[in-house]
């Protein structure tokens, strides 16, 4: 693996370094996914494998009828929640899972999860964005605080902020594997297209930022605003900070490494296009 290619790679094994003596045991891992709902995580990957194509200028109708049956296939469950436990089978240590599993084992915690996992495995992309959107759109008429502990809340479960990097970083080894594949002919270096895919960096992590606020706005109607200052506070616990900077390097690997399987396995359903 090229060194500019390993970014996310980099992030988890900086972040095994500390707790590797201390590791979790497979079963207390398996758990650990559960309660928190990052098992449900972990499968709403699968959902982005419709934005694959669209990344190199297609449509999934492009590949016709075995879109389905490969990205099925790419993307199976078992396949990435193996990953997900192997890396934090060597890098979760017992005082962190327990945090963050006692937390999320609390009354609250459990409808948090049941919550999140119904906002990742919904289907209706276009009903999350306009009714987040409406919600967020009354608060800010309101000033209401809610809108800070939302922002706080997304700050903390991302303190490391490997969001955008790591997004672009999907983005690169799923272009430079669709180009080694032959699915795409790529007129540039991989220095280039870095280069080219950050052209506009303040303007997408803004876009970011403001879809992390309606995401969440949607997700937690239901919760009051004490709750939702109860969950920021907890977010931004120290140990809870590194359970997700954690995850969040974990949830990208495994993204990227499927991307990249995706782009491998395209090359048997379409020539080579130029982009």
């Amino acid at each position: 693996m090229r060194l500019i290619q390993a970014w996310l790679t980099i992030v988890i094994i900086l972040l095994i370094i500390p707790s590797m003596s201390l590791a979790a045991d497979r079963q207390k891992v398996e758990s650990f996914l559960k309660i928190t709902g990052f098992d449900v995580a972990l499968e709403s990957i699968s959902l982005s494998a419709e934005t694959a194509p669209r990344m190199l200028g297609l449509q999934a109708e492009d590949f016709g009828s075995e879109w389905t049956r490969l990205t099925r296939d790419v993307f199976a469950i078992k396949k990435m929640h193996k990953m997900a436990v192997d890396i934090l089978e060597e890098t979760l240590n017992d005082k962190l899972l327990k945090h963050a599993a006692d937390f999320y084992a609390s009354e609250l915690g459990v409808r948090l999860v049941l919550a999140e996992n119904a906002s990742h495995m919904s289907e209706d992309d276009e009903l999350k964005l306009e009714s987040g959107e409406a919600i967020v759109a009354g608060l800010e008429r309101l000033d209401s605080e809610r809108l800070i502990y939302i922002k706080r809340m997304n700050k903390a479960s991302d303190s490391a902020e490997t969001g955008l990097r790591a997004y672009r970083e999907v983005q690169v080894r799923f272009l430079m594997a669709a180009a080694g594949a032959g699915v795409i002919e790529l007129q540039m270096e991989e220095p280039d297209l870095r280069e080219r895919l950050s052209s506009d960096e303040d303007g997408i992590r803004a876009e970011l930022d403001r879809a992390a606020v309606v995401s969440a706005a949607y997700t937690y109607q239901a919760f009051s605003d004490e709750e939702m200052l109860v969950y920021a506070r907890a977010l931004e616990n120290p140990e809870m900070r590194q359970v997700y900077d954690l995850m969040n390097a974990v949830q990208f690997e495994v993204m990227a490494n499927r991307f990249e399987a995706l782009a491998r396995a395209m090359s048997l359903l379409r020539p080579s296009q130029e982009l």
